[in-house]
């Protein structure tokens, strides 16, 4: 998805985890949330609000960059009103909206109406269809009688939805997939000049995503402060460097081939800057989900916390001067744990781990883990589980289902590899 066109009028990617993303005034949003008829959530404009048990910053409009064209005064969205007396009752007596302007006195044929982050004009006569709204709701069935999708006598649909949703994990389905690396077209541009390979096709019924990051030129790196609403998500450093800033962290930090940080969920964080041709290697869960920005956050924070649990996991670095090696669970290999499965509260875990004579060729292993992923970080291997076997080279990746029997031999004396797996071990 490209926001170019969006950029240039000067839209930024909307700040809050309610889903509205029109330009308003600081004015509307104070009157909003005096006005409280119902528990209906506020954005850019909204005040302080407790979701799934967070408490939710001020974001105060006036530092809120809403809009960056110096041109552009206000947004407002369009639609036609129908019946305009019996459009402006359903949306500022039952939903709570607000009359900012109507006109002509005698005979109004055009009225703005504002609330929760949105701006709207409904105009007599005018072509445009509909059109939708969603609606982020602390309690959607308390907003009208339990019904969550409304029709405005204009004919707008309205739905009505919860303000945090719940995280869809998807119904697992462990498949056996290897990823060859080499492929040109397998690099799919991404979120801030990024380019991304999947390495996991198929997401294992939507429940892991796994991606190889590349950003080809080094420098500042167009990022802007966000969070992602995740299971967990986990970053590792394969080639380069990259600078990067955590909330609650200290100030930013570089971190190097070989390193790898667990980003709990909900940490608001930004890549500021990274060597020419950076690699990394992403892996989280659910496959699908939102990323956030939050234009009223400035990086580093103030404090520092580096016990504070975001949803139960702990921000972890782990740094090469942190590797202690030992015997891997399969003969032939020797493991360097990165420390995730404590910082995760044992959701994930993740290692480096490199051969190691004896080799312990023709061996088979089976396991009973939800995801074990292995990426070639150099060397090479050949890999057989069940009837499926490969030869694996760097930047190669193989998940194994649970319950089939693999062996990984031939492995070259420089083989080195990265294991996640889920849960930890």
């Amino acid at each position: 998805m490209r926001f170019t066109k969006f950029a240039l009028l000067g839209f930024t990617i909307g700040g809050c985890p309610f889903d509205a993303r029109a330009a308003t005034t600081t004015r509307v949003g104070r009157r909003d949330r005096a006005h409280g008829r119902f528990p209906v959530s506020a954005s850019l404009c909204g005040g302080r609000k407790t979701v799934a048990g967070r408490r939710q910053r001020r974001v105060v409009c006036e530092h809120c960059p809403v809009g960056r064209n110096a041109t552009i005064q206000s947004a407002e969205v369009l639609l036609p009103s129908g019946e305009l007396a019996a459009t402006l009752a359903f949306f500022c007596d039952q939903l709570g909206f607000r009359v900012e302007s109507i006109f002509p006195a005698d005979d109004p044929h055009t009225a703005v109406i504002s609330g929760y982050g949105v701006t709207v004009q409904l105009q007599r006569g005018c072509c445009e269809p509909p059109g939708a709204l969603r609606l982020r709701c602390a309690d959607p069935d308390g907003v009208a009688g339990g019904a969550r999708q409304l029709r405005a006598p204009n004919g707008t649909r309205v739905e009505l939805v919860p303000a945090a949703a719940n995280l869809e994990l998807g119904e697992h389905h462990p498949t056996l997939v290897i990823a060859h690396a080499g492929k040109p077209d397998a690099w799919k541009p991404g979120r801030a000049g990024m380019l991304y390979r999947d390495l996991l096709p198929g997401r294992q019924g939507g429940r892991f995503i796994a991606s190889h990051i590349r950003i080809p030129e080094g420098g500042p790196v167009p990022d802007y402060v966000h969070y992602h609403e995740v299971r967990f998500q986990l970053i590792f450093c394969y080639r380069g460097w990259v600078r990067l800033v955590y909330e609650d962290q200290g100030d930013a930090f570089v971190m190097g081939e070989g390193e790898c940080v667990l980003q709990p969920p909900m940490i608001r964080h930004r890549v500021i800057e990274c060597s020419p041709g950076l690699e990394v290697i992403e892996v989280g869960s659910p496959a699908e989900h939102q990323t956030h920005a939050d234009h009223a956050m400035s990086l580093p924070t103030t404090l520092r916390r580096p016990d504070r649990h975001f949803a139960q996991q702990r921000f972890w670095l782990h740094t090469r001067a942190m590797d202690r090696w030992q015997p891997w669970r399969h003969g032939g290999f020797e493991t360097c744990d990165f420390g995730l499965g404590a910082a995760s509260a044992g959701v994930v875990g993740a290692a480096r781990v490199r051969a190691c004579p004896p080799s312990s060729d023709g061996d088979a292993w089976r396991h009973g883990q939800e995801l074990v992923l292995l990426v070639v970080l150099s060397g090479r291997m050949h890999a057989r589980c069940a009837e499926t076997q490969a030869n694996m080279g760097p930047g190669d990746a193989i998940a194994i289902p649970a319950g089939s029997d693999y062996c990984l031999s031939a492995a070259s004396a420089d083989l080195e590899l990265l294991e996640v797996v889920t849960p930890a071990l």
